[in-house]
């Protein structure tokens, strides 16, 4: 179903994109974004660090986790036969100590609060669909994360928290060298509740990087993908779509 659900939201974008997005730009070019020429004049470096090398790292260390879970996890489900279970538990574990070391970093070293939504994205959420809808309203550029980016952040955050959790907890019915095995630890009822909420979370992350990895394919979104790759975005990108009094570069280098 997740599966599906992703498919469907991939191809609803696509007509999206292809349909609605340039008669939205051909009924707005007159009056244009009025914060469009907000940053122009502004003195800004031609490269702008996006994404510090720990906050990269995490990322590609994170992916490399979840894709290994996926194929672990499904895989063996729809018939394709491995020895799937230690690759499945390391992955996890790996991810584990991941998203701990980012909670970490970016609470401690990162500013926290840029990728969580805020009262002035809810505002900002308001006119965008009130342009959606055909309206001649402002709209600001982004922050540093836009809303989207934001909410992604969000449903992985939660989503994780409970796989991760769950996962941790069902080790302890294998035998691991982390510690021994126990099958009687909860009852049975309870280990069929962690099972469903595991399972209900796991399928949720294929629909979340289906759309992910769609994103990041499309070309107009290759500038954030070369920047979670080499860790910066340059000028004429910053300014098209960021706002700098929303994103100060000056106090503001890596990610959130």
């Amino acid at each position: 179903m997740f599966f599906w659900g992703g498919v469907a939201f991939v191809l609803f974008h696509l007509v999206y994109a292809a349909v609605w997005v340039p008669k939205l730009a051909s009924a707005h070019a007159s009056g244009g974004d009025a914060a469009a020429a907000g940053g122009a004049a502004v003195s800004v470096p031609e490269k702008i660090v996006r994404h510090t090398g720990a906050a990269r790292t995490f990322h590609w260390i994170m992916a490399a986790s979840m894709l290994a879970l996926l194929v672990t996890g499904f895989f063996p489900i729809i018939g394709i036969e491995f020895p799937w279970l230690t690759i499945h538990w390391v992955s996890g574990v790996l991810l584990a100590v991941s998203i701990l070391y980012h909670i970490i970093h970016a609470t401690f070293f990162l500013d926290f609060w840029s990728i969580w939504i805020g009262p002035s994205d809810i505002g900002e959420a308001i006119q965008r669909i009130k342009r959606q809808l055909g309206q001649d309203v402002e709209v600001k550029k982004h922050a540093k994360y836009p809303l989207d980016h934001k909410l992604y952040h969000l449903a992985v955050t939660v989503a994780g928290l409970v796989v991760i959790g769950t996962g941790l907890v069902m080790m302890v019915r294998i035998d691991t060298p982390l510690w021994g095995r126990n099958a009687y630890l909860l009852a049975d009822q309870t280990w069929g509740v962690l099972y469903a909420a595991h399972g209900l979370t796991a399928a949720m992350f294929v629909m979340l990087t289906i759309t992910h990895i769609y994103f990041a394919l499309r070309p107009d979104k290759l500038w954030m993908t070369k920047a979670m790759l080499f860790g910066y975005v340059d000028r004429e990108k910053y300014l098209d779509h960021h706002d700098p009094s929303r994103w100060v570069i000056s106090r503001d280098s890596g990610e959130g």
